[in-house]
């Protein structure tokens, strides 16, 4: 059964960065965000060689599956089918939805990233189970990133997409308030999380934030 009705049905969307990590690996991050109770893990990490992407999410899918978390592969469809992740999450250059719905399993979930109005329309239109709506804020966790979208897009987004959404991208403790405001019910937290050095106790500090 896929999982799309419950895959963001939480609060906290957790990403991995391992060169933010404080020398932590990604299998320690993971196991710390589960421990928070994270429920979405997206592992993502562009510049590896792809045996050591596999192991590591492996690893990963193990952890996750005895836990109870969605796990989702950033871009490597391959690696996320090899390891029967929940799920792959792409960008807008990466192939079209219909295409990696061509090569996946019915019950696989596609995560698309969208940064305009246009772009959640199409993904919509071609099927994808969520996006991600971003970048809100300025992010140097990812090199390839467009500018902002800021708080217009999400709010559309919210007021107008029938799709479960993630906002993300230089969300951070202060600024967190506000996105939540404009109606994401579902948010990411990269650099803020994977950088903690007490990531369970950040979490918890997040969700203090969310709750008031």
């Amino acid at each position: 059964m896929k999982k799309t009705n419950i895959i963001l049905n939480t609060d906290l969307y957790g990403i991995t960065a391992e060169e933010y990590s404080r020398g932590r690996s990604n299998i320690e991050v993971v196991k710390k965000m589960i421990e928070a109770d994270i429920k979405v893990i997206q592992y993502r990490e562009k510049d590896k060689k792809n045996l050591y992407k596999y192991q590591e999410c492996l690893e990963i899918r193990k952890l996750t599956a005895d836990a109870g978390v969605i796990f989702i592969v950033n871009d490597d469809i391959d690696i996320a089918m090899a390891v029967e992740a929940d799920g792959v999450h792409i960008g807008q250059e990466d192939m079209p939805i219909s295409a990696v719905r061509s090569l996946i399993p019915d019950n696989m979930i596609i995560g698309l990233s969208t940064h305009s109005v246009e772009q959640a329309q199409v993904a919509l239109k071609q099927g994808a189970d969520y996006i991600g709506v971003g970048p809100i804020f300025a992010t140097n966790t990812k090199k390839d990133v467009c500018d902002p979208v800021g708080f217009t897009y999400l709010e559309y987004v919210a007021e107008n997409i029938d799709l479960p959404f993630v906002a993300i991208g230089g969300i951070k403790r202060h600024n967190i308030k506000e996105v939540q405001k404009r109606g994401a019910k579902c948010i990411c937290l990269v650099t803020e999380i994977v950088e903690a050095e007490d990531i369970v106790q950040r979490v918890a500090e997040i969700r203090d934030i969310l709750a008031r």
